[in-house]
Formats: C-alpha cells, sequence, structure tokens
C-alpha cells in the first residue's frame, strides 16, 4: 500500500477538494446570479414598486445564512457533515422553486429566504477539513475560496445573457437544478470521511467565542466585510438601472460586467504580491479602502455616462476584489491560534449579515429619497470602515502552519507547545490532543520547519 506523498495531495484529497469546490461554488451562483438583473424583474412584478420590498428580495438569503450558518456547522458536528449538505441543498432547491414560481414580490422574499437557510458554509469546510491532511488543509481552503471568487465573476457576466435567453423565474429553476446537481457530487464524488471530527481551523466553538468578539483587532475586520458586502448589495439596486439610464441595454449589460471583472482581477495580483513580499498589509488594505470609496464616489457622479459609470465600476471591482482576498489572509493573521475557525465563522456570519442589511437599507433610501441618499449611506460605511482601518494595529507578517501529532497528555502537550513556542520563528504555538494537531503561526523569512519536523518526530 503506497503512501500518499506529505508534499502534494492524494487523489482522494484533491477529488475531495474539488469535488467540495464544485459544490460550493454551484450554491453560491445560485446566490449571485440573479444581482445584475433583479431590479428589472421586480419592475414587473405586483409589489415590485416598493423598493423596500426589493431590496430585502435581493439581500433576504444573506439574513437566513448569517443566522444558521454556525449552528449548521456544528450539527454537522452531531449528525455528520453528509447529510447536513443534504439538508442545506434540498432547502436551497426549495427556495428556488418557490422563488421561481413567484407571482409576487413577498413569494420571492419567501424563496431567498428558505435558500438562505441552507447554510452549508460551514458543514462544507469542516469536510474538507476530515477528507484533507493538516499540511495540505489551507491549500483545499484556498481552492474553495478561488471557486467562489470564480463564480462570483462568471455569474454576473452572464446573467444578462441569461436574463434574455430564460428570464429571472427561469434563472431561479436553473439554481435548482444546479443544486440538485450538487447533491449528485457530493454522493458520488466526494469520499465519505474515515473520522469526522472537530477542527479549530475551519469550525466554530462556542468557548472562543468571548475571545474573539473582544478582540478590537477581530472587531474592525468584522465590520470590514459587513459594509463591504452592504454596499455591494445595495449598489446592486442601480447600478444595472445606471447603465440602462446611460443608454445600454439591460441584455448587454455583460459587454460591462466581464471586461471589468477580468481586468480588476488582473490589476489586484501585483497588490497581493507586493503586500505579502514587503510586509505592507496594513497600507495596501488601507488604500484598497480609500479606492473602493472613490469608486463608490465616482458611481455616485456618472450616472448619465456609459464610459463613466465603466470606469466607476473598475475602480470600485479592483478595490472589492483586492478586500475580498485580504480579509480573510488578515482574520487568520490575527485571529488567536486556536480560535482560527471561530473568527472565520463570526466573519463570514458578519459577511452575510452585511448583504441583507445593505440591500434592505439601501431599498428604504432609494425608494424614500433616492439614489443620492444610497450613495450617501454607502460612503458613509466607507468612511467609518477607513478611519476604522488607519487605527488599527499592522498585523504580523506570519503565515498558519498545521502539524499532526501523537496522542499523548496534557502535561506533554503543554510541554510540546512550549518548546514549539521556542524555535526559531515560530510566532505563536498551540497543540490540541483532542484533535492530535499542533498548530503554528510562523514568520516564514526565519522559520525553521525542519526543527519542527525533527521535535515532533522524538514525540512518536
Amino acid at each position: 500500500m503506497s503512501v500518499p506523498s506529505p508534499e502534494k495531495m492524494s487523489p482522494a484529497e484533491l477529488r475531495a477538494t474539488i469535488g467540495l469546490s464544485g459544490v460550493y461554488g454551484l450554491r453560491m451562483f445560485g446566490l449571485f446570479i440573479i444581482l445584475p438583473v433583479f431590479a428589472f424583474y421586480a419592475e414587473e412584478l405586483p409589489g415590485g414598486d416598493n423598493y423596500t420590498l426589493v431590496g430585502i428580495a435581493l439581500g433576504a438569503y444573506g439574513l437566513t445564512q448569517a443566522i444558521l450558518q454556525i449552528p449548521f456547522g456544528w450539527l454537522s458536528d452531531r449528525i455528520g457533515r453528509k447529510p447536513v449538505i443534504y439538508l442545506g441543498l434540498i432547502l436551497f432547491v426549495i427556495g428556488s422553486l418557490v422563488a421561481a414560481a413567484a407571482t409576487n414580490i413577498y413569494w420571492v422574499i419567501l424563496g431567498r429566504v428558505i435558500q438562505g437557510s441552507g447554510a452549508i458554509s460551514a458543514a462544507v469546510m469542516a469536510l474538507a477539513a476530515d477528507l484533507t491532511r493538516e499540511e495540505h488543509r489551507t491549500k483545499a481552503m484556498a481552492m474553495i475560496g478561488m471557486t467562489i471568487g470564480t463564480v462570483f465573476a462568471v455569474s454576473l457576466a452572464i446573467a444578462p445573457i441569461l436574463n434574455q435567453w430564460i428570464g429571472v423565474p427561469g434563472i431561479f429553476m436553473m439554481t435548482g437544478v444546479l443544486a440538485l446537481l450538487a447533491m449528485a457530487v457530493v454522493n458520488k464524488i466526494i469520499p465519505d470521511p474515515q473520522i469526522s471530527r472537530f477542527h479549530s481551523d475551519t469550525e466554530a466553538s462556542a468557548a472562543s467565542f468571548a475571545t474573539v468578539l473582544r478582540n478590537p483587532q477581530l472587531l474592525r475586520l468584522n465590520y470590514g466585510i459587513f459594509a463591504l458586502h452592504a454596499v455591494l448589495m445595495a449598489l446592486w439596486l442601480v447600478v444595472p438601472l445606471t447603465l440602462r439610464q446611460a443608454g445600454m441595454a439591460a441584455e448587454n449589460h455583460w459587454q460591462i460586467y466581464l471586461p471589468v471583472l477580468g481586468l480588476s482581477v488582473m490589476l489586484i495580483i501585483p497588490a497581493i504580491i507586493y503586500s505579502e513580499r514587503k510586509a505592507k498589509l496594513k497600507q495596501v488594505f488601507i488604500a484598497a479602502i480609500a479606492t473602493l470609496l472613490i469608486g463608490q464616489l465616482l458611481l455616485a457622479f456618472s450616472t448619465d455616462s456609459l464610459q463613466g459609470t465603466a470606469i466607476a465600476l473598475l475602480v470600485f471591482f479592483t478595490a472589492f476584489n483586492l478586500l475580498e482576498a485580504s480579509l480573510p489572509s488578515l482574520i487568520s493573521k490575527i485571529a488567536p491560534v486556536g480560535a482560527k475557525g471561530t473568527a472565520m465563522g463570526i466573519y463570514s456570519s458578519t459577511q452575510f449579515l452585511g448583504a441583507f442589511a445593505g440591500a434592505a437599507a439601501g431599498g428604504f433610501l432609494y425608494g424614500q429619497h433616492g439614489s443620492f441618499a444610497l450613495y450617501a449611506f454607502c460612503g458613509s460605511l466607507l468612511i467609518v470602515w477607513l478611519l476604522l482601518a488607519m487605527t488599527m494595529k499592522a498585523p504580523a507578517a506570519v503565515r498558519s502552519k498545521m502539524y499532526a501529532v501523537q496522542a499523548m497528555g496534557l502535561d506533554q502537550s503543554n510541554e510540546l507547545t512550549r518548546q514549539l513556542a521556542a524555535i526559531p520563528g515560530v510566532y505563536e504555538a498551540l497543540v490540541l490532543i483532542d484533535e492530535k494537531v499542533a498548530y503554528l503561526k510562523v514568520d516564514m523569512k526565519g522559520f525553521d520547519e525542519e526543527k519542527v519536523i525533527k521535535l515532533l518526530g522524538e514525540e512518536t
């Protein structure tokens, strides 16, 4: 029997990671794809002239997602990962069908609420952790994260075309079919875990909530992801209408979205490399928030110009994509080494809450006071975020590492933790005997990994 190479993922790990990325991506595709076209669809629905209801319909999935994501993760610890994922996907199918059959805005809201209640994010991450070795866990999570970003860009680009072909009801129906396909992927492609256990790096622990919620640096980042997605969702109430007002037919909006999103991804690569290699994370982060604010202001003042709106969207999405990539990395660097999963769980729930709040508040403000009030709301959120970011501590230039350890007693684990923390380049260390894992935060420039491997080898 061959032993999997520690340097690269085994075929089983790769299959599990690709399969789970697909499941996560198919579901997020179903949530994202109506964003560029929903404002037009709402105009035809009874009740769609009430922009508060339109905003709630657009963001309703975020409320149930925020409430249920962490509990679904805990449920997966009790009854298994796959049953929870199946349950979530079934709920998503039901919600999609309700929204597809909707005869007024209220039924769309109900459908979106049910879609969001299929909150499988935490269960998917936990299953990925069950099916990958510690040394490849970060790689697996990165692949899932890249899938989400790709799905977001693809959904925005093809939504106007799909809307022309099958309409928004047809899009809702299609997302339900894709969720059924995701269930088939879970059943046929993703292996069953031999052992399913709690993972501090991917799952939320109730015991760590107080520690995370008292951390002012993490609270700044949580506000940031709330504001980022609140602004994004609020803007989707007006950007499609702005493009139409500037003279572009709705079915052609992909001609703006596709190049804007593609170019924005290319533009952020140098910034990410610079921030990591030069340890300029805070400076690049602040610059990105300021750029996002500028992009939002350009959108507010270019409503009659197609070229101006396209430039504004490029500025906005370049900053948005950079921040979307940077925030999880900052959470990982700042969170206590044994509470990373809890920090990410709270962060993710806050993100979805921001999506709901932004869409609902944006709809109300736009309906009652016009686009100026909506843009002022978005600008205010971003100004507060900019001030909070300017006063944050510069995060340490560290990365997370995980190593499997043998079964041992509490005294042994405490001594091993002390010895690991004393190794050059180790910023923080924690050995958890229940998980049989050593979690380290390390400065890669001065990190002596050979000493870690040798020390862990002496423990076997």
